[in-house]
């Protein structure tokens, strides 16, 4: 991605445990509002608490759009369901790269100390 002088560049922290805590954007604004108050933030988005709650379930014939998403923002001024697509979608590939990497060399240095294990217990096994 180029950035020209119409453009600004901003930089954010991701929480990636954002996705392993929440599965959409939705999930993430439920727990937002219950955490709030359903009443409380109903009022705030001029949304019967009943409809809010079914929105946000899933179920029924009430679906939450985005203007209701954006909405909630604005008021609450909760940016976790953002975050959470921001971590979703546009996540730094390279520093989930560099923490597997990480990982791996973790493993290698147990390597020899896990295969001298094996051997010594193989060889009394052997015997």
């Amino acid at each position: 991605m180029n950035i020209n002088d119409s453009q600004i560049q901003m930089t954010l922290d991701l929480d990636t445990h954002l996705t392993e805590r929440f599965r959409s954007a939705k999930e993430a604004m439920a727990a937002g509002v219950y955490r709030r108050g359903l009443k409380r933030c109903a009022a705030d988005l001029d949304v019967a608490p009943g409809n809010l709650s079914v929105m946000l379930s899933g179920d029924g014939q009430r679906h939450l759009d985005v203007d209701l998403l954006e909405r909630y923002v604005e008021q609450t001024g909760d940016r976790t369901p953002i975050y959470y697509l921001v971590a979703k979608h546009c996540g730094d590939s390279s520093a989930a790269r560099d923490e597997a990497v990480e990982r791996v060399q973790a493993m290698l240095a147990e390597l020899p100390q896990l295969l001298a294990s094996v051997g010594a217990k193989g060889k009394r096994g052997g015997r």
